[in-house]
């Protein structure tokens, strides 16, 4: 007989807990990303999630690399958030002038891929910093031996940061329903 009640709570508590786990996969499985263009040698590109469109601001690591109509081959470049400007992405790299088939992948927070061919024209090195980065913020470059991506930024959405209390709320209430219940039990 005392299981019953055991039981019940538990059940009513992973009732309560599974809501708040659907803001999370509200975003679905996979980053759409769409090359927007170029300027000055830097490509830039729009991570969006592909079930929603919402921008994707949660932790990022993705590449670029380049094929010119010649052969040459540039990247893999690791891809930066350009500041001010939520879910673009860019690289501190600058591509040559040519025409190139320009080709980014994302490995997280999700997989994601695309392509575009560009027409790149010499670039202007009057500021060798990419779209919004000033010299002094500017990273030094990544080179293409580099084998591990690393997040380009690290930020929460206001989804992860409720369902991270909301979980830890139900996880309080699934201990106090325990207790409640065995001391009824008891007594």
């Amino acid at each position: 007989m005392r299981t019953r009640p055991l039981l019940a709570a538990l059940a009513l508590s992973a009732a309560a807990v599974l809501p708040l786990a659907a803001p999370a996969a509200a975003h679905g499985d996979s980053v759409h990303l769409d090359l927007t263009g170029q300027q000055n040698g830097h490509v830039s590109t729009v991570a969006t999630w592909e079930n929603d469109h919402d921008l994707v601001t949660e932790e990022f690591a993705g590449t670029l690399s380049a094929t010119a109509a010649d052969g040459r081959a540039v990247g893999p470049w690791r891809l930066v958030a350009v500041p001010g400007r939520p879910g673009t992405y860019t690289t501190r790299e600058l591509l040559p002038a040519g025409h190139w088939r320009v080709t980014v992948d994302c490995a997280f927070p999700s997989l994601g891929h695309a392509e575009r061919e560009f027409d790149v024209e010499a670039a202007a090195i009057t500021d060798p910093a990419p779209l919004g980065l000033s010299t002094e913020s500017a990273p030094t470059p990544v080179t293409a031996a580099a084998t591990t991506a690393t997040p380009a930024h690290e930020t929460t959405d206001n989804a992860t940061t409720w369902a991270a209390i909301g979980t830890a709320t139900a996880a309080v209430l699934m201990v106090a329903a325990g207790f409640w219940l065995r001391r009824r039990t008891r007594g």
